[in-house]
């Protein structure tokens, strides 16, 4: 049975800061829905009615751009272990670019990763727990550090000249271009 809150409870933010992975979805008008899973140590609370989490340049940056023309996001965290659980967080988000007012202040919540680009801020309309029977058990075996280790590896110039001709999502629609490459981002 669905149960819904007003905020983050005690509880559930115990919850979240377990989950080795969660999803993002977000939507535009006449765009496809995105939907992304998202590991690593990047999600953090910053009050009963806020969430963020910070975004490491990948395939894409669908989430800016559905952001930027609509606001919706959810987050969905589900447990893999007992007791089982599904939380889902309804609200609307906002981008703060590394280089951005504010970034510095927002990048300190989460550890130093390669190739962070920005801070997805989410003020909380409403949170939603449902029981989760249906998600199998699965055990953790390791974090993919893939992602990380290619940021790492990829010379400055070359990334940002490739950061800075990204300004279309998949569907074309208009993204914030990275020109800073945050100090930390050896």
């Amino acid at each position: 049975m669905a149960e819904f809150f007003d905020a983050l409870n005690k509880d559930h933010i115990a919850f979240i800061g377990r989950q080795p992975v969660f999803f993002v979805a977000t939507a535009a008008p006449d765009a496809r829905i995105n939907l992304s899973p998202k590991g690593y140590d990047v999600v953090r609370v910053l009050g009963a009615t806020q969430i963020a989490y910070l975004d490491l340049g990948g395939s894409g940056n669908e989430t800016q751009a559905h952001l930027a023309q609509d606001g919706r996001i959810t987050l969905m965290f589900c447990a893999f272990d007992n007791p089982a659980l599904i939380l889902r967080v309804y609200g609307r988000g906002r981008f703060v670019m590394a280089g951005d007012d504010g970034y510095a202040a927002l990048a300190a919540h989460f550890p130093r990763l390669p190739g962070a680009r920005q801070v997805f801020v989410i003020d909380i309309d409403s949170v939603q727990t449902s029981c989760g029977w249906g998600v199998p058990h699965m055990t953790l075996e390791r974090p993919r550090e893939t992602l990380a280790k290619a940021h790492r590896q990829w010379p400055g110039e070359q990334k940002l000249a490739a950061l800075a001709e990204r300004t279309r999502s998949i569907d074309g629609l208009p993204v914030r271009a990275q020109t800073v490459i945050p100090a930390w981002d050896g």
